[in-house]
């Protein structure tokens, strides 16, 4: 963070850029390679597999460490240069990292830690034993600022925004601003823009790099920075910064507290982690799952985030039969109906999957507020009833061709389910999402099992009312 004269903010300490490999011939993380890794690392080739990893971006060491059996894994790990191994701690999945590191000296921690931004230690340190994290951040440079951006949650502003910037009073020159820029070079890693702060750490707006360039060194800073700046307060949720800097197109935003204070920034490379993270966790949602189910989690792991809503699928089955059984009376008086009950569950399940699919996509993008929600189900409705009779009609056509069971009585049924069917679960598909956000719920879970299961009922039970009223 940069100082400003008349009220300097605390320094942070640097972090380590991570250097580039070769500009050509670069090393490709795959099977060849990690097998030949792993018959190095077994052999005890210790130049030979450092000579292969120079040849890797950070990123794709830590690929490869995911890659490899945990031995082996952890043998490279102590291997790396104390610069690369900081560098691929922070470009570690959680659990792998976790894994990794707490079998690691504090002292070792505390120096791999210690060079990495705020925000990617703060990450690291959250992902140890509490025990150890106690233990490790007194001796760490940036302690206090760690200290404070671990109270925040992970998935908020706060949790992932990063302490170092360049900070500049208004009444400096542009010359000494550039200046202040190039003596924070190494302590801040990307430098998109500079943030004009006043004697009390009050954010006044923002100098972007292009305008410190092309602008006279002789010009103040209050002159040309920007006062028209979007910021962030620490608690905003990581899904809605992601939102921010994609709407008005930031390369990084600054976090503020109730004061107007600066606290920090977020940078764009950061967004695009969480935007990454939350499209994976809309995901795993809307198939029945936790939304935190990773590909390195144990069997057990993976088991108790996923059986939850097994059962929830099991009762709902069960249910399912509960309804059919409740009407055998009328499936003893047209055997045939139960031939079309998968064709009603899938038309039911499809059209709710659908239309609950726009509106997560709306809800998740900001696209559609919750006061939208009325418009939107009338929108649902029209297209349920047209789908629906478009349905009914081939569907109606098909029976009557092949002339099925009482066919007046089957078509009369058919085509009103079909319907039926179609208005009611494209209404539920895009009233759920609504409701869940209003509840403060992830939307994406209304594509998960419950509401599936939910439109299997409301379905069959639709189809044996019509068809008890026709055929009984």
């Amino acid at each position: 963070m940069a100082e400003s004269p008349s009220n300097p903010p605390s320094p942070s300490r640097s972090s380590a850029t991570p250097e580039g490999p070769p500009h050509s011939g670069l090393l490709e993380v795959d099977e060849s390679v990690v097998n030949d890794i792993v018959t190095l690392l077994s052999e005890g080739q210790r130049g030979m597999v450092l000579n292969l990893v120079a040849d890797l971006y950070p990123a794709d060491v830590a690929l490869l460490l995911r890659r490899l059996p945990d031995d082996e894994a952890q043998r490279l790990f102590r291997w790396l240069p104390p610069e690369l191994g900081s560098n691929v701690v922070a470009e570690m999945e959680d659990a792998v990292r976790a894994a990794l590191m707490e079998e690691l000296a504090p002292e070792t921690l505390t120096d791999l830690i210690d060079v990495l931004d705020t925000d990617d230690a703060a990450d690291v340190l959250a992902d140890l034993p509490e025990e150890t994290a106690l233990q490790v951040l007194p001796d760490l440079g940036d302690a206090e600022d760690l200290a404070e951006l671990l109270e925040y949650g992970e998935e908020t502003a706060g949790g992932i925004m990063a302490r170092e910037y360049v900070a500049i009073p208004p009444d400096w020159t542009l010359q000494e601003a550039a200046e202040e820029v190039r003596r924070n070079a190494a302590d801040v890693e990307e430098v998109y823009t500079a943030y004009v702060v006043d004697e009390n750490g009050t954010l006044l707006g923002t100098l972007s790099l292009k305008q410190l360039v092309l602008s006279a060194g002789s010009v103040k800073v209050r002159d040309v920075m920007d006062p028209d700046f979007i910021s962030v307060a620490p608690e905003v949720d990581q899904e809605e910064v992601g939102r921010v800097v994609q709407r008005y197109d930031l390369v990084s935003v600054p976090v503020v507290d109730e004061s107007g204070r600066m606290m920090g920034r977020i940078t764009v490379d950061d967004v695009v982690d969480v935007i990454r993270d939350e499209a994976e966790e809309d995901i795993q949602l809307m198939s029945g799952l936790t939304g935190q189910e990773g590909t390195v989690d144990t069997a057990v792991q993976v088991s108790r985030g996923r059986l939850p809503w097994l059962i929830v699928g099991l009762v709902g089955s069960g249910l399912s039969g509960t309804v059919i059984g409740v009407f055998e009376a009328t499936l003893e008086q047209a055997v045939v109906l139960a031939t079309f009950i998968p064709i009603v569950t899938a038309m039911g399940g499809n059209a709710a999957v659908q239309s609950a699919a726009i509106a997560v996509q709306g809800l998740g993008s900001g696209e559609l507020w919750l006061s939208d929600a009325f418009k939107r189900i009338g929108k649902e409705m029209v297209v349920a009833l047209l789908n629906g009779v478009v349905v009914a009609a081939l569907l109606c056509g098909t029976v009557a061709a092949l002339g099925m069971g009482n066919v007046t009585m089957l078509v009369a049924t058919l085509g009103l389910t079909m319907l039926c069917v179609s208005l009611v679960a494209t209404t539920n598909g895009a009233l759920i999402p609504f409701l869940l956000t209003w509840l403060g719920v992830d939307p994406a879970s209304a594509m998960g099992p419950f509401v599936t299961t939910l439109n299997d009922i409301l379905g069959l039970a639709i189809y044996f009312l019509i068809a008890t009223a026709l055929y009984l």
